[in-house]
């Protein structure tokens, strides 16, 4: 009777709809990162994999100057796109939100995704053709009189990648912030520059403060996908472009070391981990500011 009266209460058909969605989270994303979680912890030789438990692989991740020049490399490249992309993007952002007409604003927004329209491939090999030895920029530059021969030092390195991933994340950053901007109440700024303060202060000390869940939010959202990248490395950043990613790709696929690269991964990802939580706490620090 009691099973009866449970199935029919609002809980059970709750459980009852998140259900399929918990399955499908379960199976699709718990799953493998458990199981990446046990390969590090494995060893193998070749195609045999030894399932004892050890700590051999993480000594060996640690200890590896390439592997910590690796890690330390792909935090600073994810560092230097998510402070290029949100500095480009917050200006963009502050335009819609401040100066665009609100009939035109879903316009507006509607440009800015069009990047989303093409292969993400397809933009890599653009950015490669416009920052090549021979390509667009070095052509442009040279025809104007500008430079004498093409720069080398935009691509096959660390600033093609930021580049490249600047222009890929851009729109994810920017959409973030413009839906903070829209939520700040005028009156607020209407009130600080009543009370004697100029446009500029009335920026950093109102609308910025206000605007901070949105760019911590985009901060995220740049910086937790770059840093475990591998397409835009492989094909514009040359030796000195490589990050974390392309090593666990190569431990997988090429050297036979699914422990290795697991290994690497769960580095990956605690790295990222440590490094959200601090702006998660941020955010949590403007929210209760703002109350």
């Amino acid at each position: 009777m009691k099973l009866r009266q449970y199935l029919r209460s609002d809980a059970a058909r709750g459980y009852l709809l998140v259900s399929p969605t918990a399955l499908y989270a379960l199976l699709l994303l718990a799953v493998p990162l458990a199981a990446i979680f046990a390969f590090s912890f494995w060893t193998q030789d070749y195609l045999t994999i030894d399932k004892t438990w050890t700590l051999k692989n993480y000594r060996e991740a640690l200890s590896e100057p390439l592997y910590r020049e690796l890690m330390f490399r792909s935090v600073r490249i994810s560092a230097a796109v998510t402070l290029a992309t949100v500095l480009l993007a917050f200006p963009i952002a502050y335009f819609v939100s401040f100066h665009v007409p609100k009939e035109r604003k879903s316009l507006w927004i509607f440009l800015i995704t069009i990047p989303f329209w093409t292969s993400y491939l397809i933009r890599v090999f653009l950015w490669k053709v416009i920052l090549g030895y021979n390509g667009v920029l070095n052509t442009t530059l040279q025809g104007v009189g500008i430079i004498d021969e093409p720069l080398t030092f935009i691509l096959y390195n660390a600033n093609a990648v930021v580049i490249t991933l600047a222009h890929a994340f851009a729109p994810f950053a920017i959409l973030p912030i413009f839906v903070a901007l829209e939520k700040i109440d005028r009156s607020l700024l209407e009130a600080s520059l009543d009370l004697g303060e100029s446009k500029v202060t009335t920026f950093f000390r109102v609308t910025l403060p206000l605007a901070m869940p949105g760019v911590i939010a985009a901060v995220l959202i740049v910086f937790i996908p770059t840093i475990g990248d591998y397409v835009t490395p492989r094909l514009v950043g040359g030796p000195n472009g490589l990050m974390i990613a392309n090593m666990i790709q190569t431990q997988f696929l090429k050297l036979n070391n699914a422990p290795m690269g697991a290994t690497l991964a769960v580095l990956a990802m605690l790295i990222v981990t440590a490094i959200s939580l601090v702006f998660v706490g941020l955010n949590r620090k403007f929210l209760r500011g703002q109350k």
